[in-house]
């Protein structure tokens, strides 16, 4: 089934958005230019997301019901956390609190 979806949509067969990640493939959040990207990431149960910091500034990221928080994330430094249960995740920067971004996670 994985390898007929991944080969369905890397001949773009289906319309699916492409932040919508299989449980086994991890998954990147980008810090660029003060913004997550994507802002909004939808995963299966059981992934690892993983934000990655490609600014000049740290940041660190801190969910708003205190699920998850990292330390301070230099320059190429990165974070990750394991989504074990479904709802959505919203989270932010404590650094720049203008930055927001939320992981929802499917059963």
């Amino acid at each position: 089934m994985r390898t007929t979806l991944r080969v369905a949509l890397a001949a773009g067969l289906l319309a699916c958005s492409p932040t919508i990640l299989l449980a086994a493939d991890p998954a990147t959040i980008t810090i660029d230019n003060f913004t997550f990207g994507p802002a909004t990431l939808t995963v299966p149960k059981g992934t690892v997301v993983v934000w990655l910091n490609h600014d000049d500034s740290p940041h660190r990221i801190a969910s708003t019901t205190q699920v998850f928080k990292s330390a301070v994330l230099d320059t190429d430094e990165k974070y990750s956390w394991t989504f074990t249960s479904s709802g959505t995740f919203p989270y932010f920067c404590t650094m720049h609190p203008h930055m927001t971004g939320k992981v929802v996670v499917t059963e």
